[in-house]
């Protein structure tokens, strides 16, 4: 089998989306499923192996992490490959969209898209002109317009799914979660990372990983780290990502008088400096409403690294009976009333962590989820 794979985002840009393609081309590649993937090319440099095909993209000024494929050249690149391809997946619903039903469509083969991200409930912060009921009803329909105008859809939870089929999702959509592999998440050591960051070894510490951006609810958790305060008076909270909302978010920190309190550490490389720092959390903290499915959840509870979420789209699929997590609704006192409780007694903090692991390694494979990919797959070019 082999695939072309077209996405508008990939390392050394750190998302879920980046996560999920790396490890579905890793899994299945132990499959003898061969991928090519074409992305964009950024300024930093990341060490691709050599299917990775990086194509020119302009920089966006309103989300600069971002960048955009050039339509004719990313084109003629596909066009150019010799390879005969089985299936053509899709993972933005930008120039990647277009660009893999043009090569799925001239090849003559299926093609599938994974619908990664609810852009319903965030498009309206970088359209902030556009009214949000504008913002959500255009959402809708371009989705709707492209899920169906491919061969099949991947959803990362059951939850999204429901949702495309309410949008008039006609095209079959299949529920594929993006796995983890635990041999990635046995390292990190937590006393380093306090160390170099100058945190004592016994202050508490709350975490959250991930993209700095508006949809992420990070001022709802500044709330919340203020109310748990008031029990903890030296808690810390640490961030680690970057994005959009980074200048708004210490503007945030400071009218709130909790620079003390929280520590910004950008990106941190996955494979070193990320393990160390999910390794010194007592507990990961996590709000997100637009989540498809919430990668980091899973590292933390696969790290030994008590939860605290609430459950809403892919979140609540992934924390489904998740004994590593405890689950609370967005309720500033509900929430600061759990994390507290977190830190507070260490017989739960050690009952979550030995948990959270059994949990990930038990439910969460992601050589499982790679099969039930590969299945589609052989299912689209079966029935062709």
């Amino acid at each position: 089998m082999r695939v072309l794979m077209v996405s508008d985002v990939y390392f050394p840009r750190v998302n879920g989306v980046s996560t999920s393609i790396q490890t579905f081309r890793r899994d299945l590649a132990a499959r003898g499923c061969e991928s090519w993937l074409v992305a964009p090319q950024y300024p930093e440099v990341w060490a691709d192996d050599e299917r990775v095909l990086r194509q020119p993209a302009r920089y966006l000024v309103f989300d600069p992490e971002d960048r955009m494929l050039k339509p004719r050249v990313a084109l003629a690149a596909c066009r150019a490959l010799a390879h005969d391809f089985d299936v053509v997946h899709i993972h933005t619903p930008f120039v990647a969209h277009w660009l893999g039903l043009k090569v799925a469509r001239e090849r003559g083969v299926p093609v599938l898209e994974t619908y990664h991200t609810f852009f319903e409930e965030y498009l309206h912060h970088y359209l902030p002109l556009l009214p949000d009921a504008a913002a959500r009803a255009f959402a809708r329909t371009v989705s709707r317009l492209q899920c169906n105008a491919v061969d099949a859809v991947v959803a990362p939870s059951r939850q999204l799914a429901d949702v495309l089929a309410a949008y008039g999702v006609t095209r079959p959509i299949r529920t594929i979660p993006t796995g983890l592999d635990l041999a990635e998440f046995t390292g990190g050591d937590g006393a380093a990372f306090r160390a170099k960051h100058g945190i004592g070894a016994h202050r508490p510490l709350l975490l959250l990983v991930g993209r700095v951006a508006h949809e992420k609810n990070i001022g709802f958790l500044l709330e919340v780290l203020a109310a748990v305060r008031r029990d903890v008076p030296d808690v810390l909270f640490v961030i680690a990502g970057e994005g959009p909302a980074l200048a708004g978010l210490r503007r945030d920190i400071a009218a709130a008088d909790l620079a003390g309190h929280v520590l910004l550490v950008g990106y941190l490389d996955r494979r070193g400096a990320l393990l160390d720092c999910y390794r010194a959390a007592d507990a990961f903290v996590f709000a997100s409403r637009t989540e498809t499915q919430g990668l980091v959840l899973l590292e933390s509870l696969a790290l030994g690294v008590p939860v605290v979420s609430t459950a809403v789209l892919g979140t609540k699929e992934v924390l489904h009976e998740a004994d590593g997590a405890i689950v609370v609704e967005e309720n500033v006192a509900a929430f600061a009333s759990a994390v507290t409780r977190v830190l507070r007694e260490p017989d739960l903090r050690a009952r979550l962590r030995r948990a959270g692991r059994d949990f990930v390694a038990q439910r969460w494979s992601s050589t499982e989820m790679a099969g039930r990919l590969y299945s589609l797959y052989e299912d689209l070019v079966r029935t062709r």
